[in-house]
């Protein structure tokens, strides 16, 4: 069976080439929308599973790997901000907070239909940032295209005081403790 990942991020491709196993790559086109009333965690879960589903399409006899990220302050979520001045907002609002970086996870095999769910939490405590910190961190890094506008495996290290979770991947975008195991469940051995 191939190996797709749903996804064109470049973060999740690097992870998932840990593995050294062959793997195809294609975009999931899906509305990234949070439904009304739909918690963060679920937000990312609906989407982990439509994304993978939304690319088995194309792959008839594949494993397709589906995965979505939701960062979240009780009801306050930072998407990806896309700019300079969004993420510079986001970082000023996560000083000293400890923000949950919820990364969920989706494996579709084509050929059974069914998909195997998981979703892993990271808690990640932002110590107080100066605003000359937030500015001259968005200038280096330019974290424009990340949940949360920091970026754990760069310089945005410098900004957390700490972080904890089961897999220190996720926080980065593919949760690879979880997802070795679900393709270990698949039948692919690993290592």
């Amino acid at each position: 069976m191939k190996l797709v990942l749903a996804s064109t991020s470049a973060y999740r491709r690097m992870l998932l080439e840990r593995f050294e196993l062959p793997f195809e790559t294609a975009r999931p086109d899906v509305d990234e929308t949070p439904l009304p009333g739909e918690a963060p965690p679920a937000t990312a879960d609906r989407l982990a599973a439509h994304k993978a589903r939304a690319v088995a399409e194309r792959f008839p006899d594949a494993l397709v790997i589906g995965s979505d990220q939701v960062a979240y302050l009780g009801a306050e979520v930072f998407g990806k901000p896309g700019t300079a001045e969004r993420a510079v907002a986001q970082l000023r609002r996560m000083s000293g907070q400890t923000v949950i970086f919820h990364t969920a996870l989706a494996l579709f095999n084509t050929r059974t239909g069914q998909t195997r769910h998981d979703g892993v939490p990271t808690r990640v405590r932002f110590r107080a940032l100066s605003e000359a910190e937030i500015v001259r961190y968005v200038a280096k890094e330019r974290p424009l295209d990340c949940a949360g506008s920091a970026k754990s495996e760069a310089l945005g290290i410098t900004l957390l005081e700490s972080l904890s979770g089961d897999d220190p991947t996720a926080l980065v975008g593919l949760p690879l403790i979880a997802l070795a195991r679900m393709l270990r469940a698949e039948g692919l051995e690993l290592p």
